[in-house]
């Protein structure tokens, strides 16, 4: 049975209000880092963590980026020392960018941060009910994969 149109604008609220808190934080672990990690940074600095080194193209489209907001991102992380960039042995017109030791330093530290308030906000939970979230939680990011960015009805449309 489809979602009602009560439970849906609930959800999506939700969902906004979870995505204002995460960005908060984001914020608030910047600031404790004395300003070493920009808020920006972790989602740049993860996939090289995770993936090693990588392109602009390819950092954009994980942090859901536009090429160009990746690309003045990452001079900021260059000239910070999180990241250094040099020539992709494959094609030597193309950069790749690698987590330097200051950049890996700088996401461990955030990974505390996170922890630590994870810790504290989760404090009641129970693991069933963090299980369960969880899993609705990757759900609900496949789906929005798959779906996209929805296009805008034409006026008058009915809905």
């Amino acid at each position: 049975m489809p979602l009602s149109p009560a439970t849906r604008d609930r959800l999506m609220a939700g969902v906004a209000q979870l995505i204002r808190a995460g960005r908060h934080l984001s914020s608030r672990a910047a600031t404790q880092l004395h300003g070493d990690l920009p808020s920006f940074g972790w989602a740049l600095l993860l996939p090289l963590e995770r993936d090693g080194d990588l392109r602009c193209s390819a950092l954009a489209a994980h942090a859901g980026v536009d090429g160009s907001v990746a690309s003045r991102q990452l001079s900021a992380l260059e000239r910070s020392g999180h990241v250094e960039r040099h020539p992709d042995p494959r094609d030597g017109r193309a950069a790749l960018f690698r987590l330097t030791g200051r950049g890996a330093d700088a996401l461990a530290t955030s990974r505390a941060l996170r922890s630590a308030w994870a810790r504290t906000a989760l404090a009641d939970w129970d693991d069933d009910d963090a299980e369960r979230l969880a899993g609705l939680l990757e759900r609900l990011v496949a789906d929005v994969d798959v779906t996209g960015v929805p296009r805008p009805e034409p006026a008058g449309a009915a809905r």
